[in-house]
């Protein structure tokens, strides 16, 4: 059934239900952008409710099978509309999947009823995605072409939902608290003395809403590093362990049962794969154990293998990083989980050399109990 249908054939119990709370579902549908200002829409002093509900879902199904698509998902995941609404979960709001092609879960399922081996992705936004990236370090060395990489991972993980955060130029001890406060989110104040950045779709700008968690986190750290561990931009190193132990599913936690990917770009060691000379190119290094963590629904996707130099391109940005973003543009919309995604990434960036042959292989290892499915939630 389209979305359309599915509103048609349960429009009456739409129009009773909505009535109750006609301000509520206006300023949802406004702030979802499923309608503007310019709609011209009665005034809400000049109409009694349910006429009010009666001409904004008309709006709606006259913008056609994509805006219907967006107000049933908003009717079906959006918290508030829920609480205030209970009624809605015993209509039949199923709809046809949002992309061409068969994905694993479709965001139009009813009441949350996702494929059981599928990480239930439906809040809005999606969650965090926090960006650690060092570029200035202490002894005056660049990372050049990082900020490549920040904006790209910016773009791609803003349009799959996520509000995207970007700390700059951090220490040792500054990445471990402004972690440690992340994974919490406890006390925001300690947090904003990192003077942290989010991404608004063009730029990074000061953030404007209050920080909460959904259904699913994302931590990129940008950096210098060896066997083991992400170096500060003093050069002391933090333990990729320790980092992902911050976010294990606890009786405190917010994110326990979620799915959480750490994308780390950063040399595992100075070897480097079938090559000496870089020419453009330059690597990420400069020693313990890179070790995944015993709690479940952790990823942890590293740049390049154990003992080995990730490369970076210093105005293209990373080999890894550039070919994650463009395999999750071409790959979300499909439908694909993001194991699967990496697993193009390995075979991209295996593919690559520099003129004097030098390669990279990128490296996943994994907890994760689902399969984790990133729908675009942008075109």
């Amino acid at each position: 059934m389209s979305a359309q249908n599915a509103i048609r054939s349960n429009k009456t119990a739409i129009h009773e239900i909505l009535s109750g709370d006609h301000r509520l579902i206006l300023n949802k549908v406004y702030e979802n952008k499923l309608i503007s200002q310019r709609d011209n829409l009665k005034s809400i002093n000049s109409a009694n409710a349910e006429t009010h509900v009666i001409e904004l879902v008309d709006k709606i199904m006259n913008k056609g099978e994509d805006k219907c698509k967006d107000f049933l998902n908003l009717l079906q995941t959006d918290g508030a509309i829920k609480e205030t609404f209970p009624q809605l979960a015993s209509l039949q709001l199923s709809c046809t999947p949002l992309l061409s092609e068969p994905v694993q879960v479709s965001s139009c399922q009813h009441d949350g009823n996702m494929s059981q081996d599928v990480y239930q992705i439906i809040s809005r936004p999606v969650g965090l995605c926090v960006i650690i990236n060092n570029n200035n370090f202490k002894d005056g060395s660049q990372r050049r072409g990082t900020d490549k990489d920040a904006q790209s991972l910016a773009e791609v993980f803003r349009c799959l939902g996520f509000r995207v955060l970007m700390f700059e130029d951090l220490n040792k001890d500054q990445m471990d608290q402004a972690l440690t406060f992340v994974a919490s989110l406890a006390d925001m104040s300690q947090l904003q003395k990192f003077n942290f950045k989010e991404w608004d779709g063009s730029s990074f700008v000061d953030p404007q809403q209050v920080l909460e968690h959904g259904d699913a986190f994302i931590c990129s750290i940008l950096s210098h590093g060896k066997k083991g561990v992400v170096l500060g931009t003093d050069r002391n190193p933090l333990p990729i362990k320790e980092i992902t132990r911050k976010f294990r599913g606890c009786d405190q936690s917010v994110l326990i049962g979620k799915p959480k990917v750490f994308l780390i770009q950063a040399c595992q060691g100075s070897n480097i794969q079938r090559g000496v000379q870089m020419n453009d190119m330059e690597i990420d290094d400069d020693t313990s154990p890179l070790t995944i963590p015993e709690e479940a629904d952790v990823l942890v996707a590293m740049a390049t293998v154990e003992d080995h130099a990730s490369l970076r391109h210093i105005v293209d940005g990373s080999w890894f990083v550039q070919s994650l973003c463009e395999q999750l543009k071409e790959r979300c919309p499909r439908g694909e989980d993001i194991v699967s995604i990496l697993h193009y990434v390995n075979d991209d960036v295996a593919h690559r050399e520099t003129s004097s042959l030098a390669k990279q292989m990128p490296e996943v290892r994994f907890t994760l109990r689902k399969k984790l499915v990133l729908p675009p939630q942008c075109t």
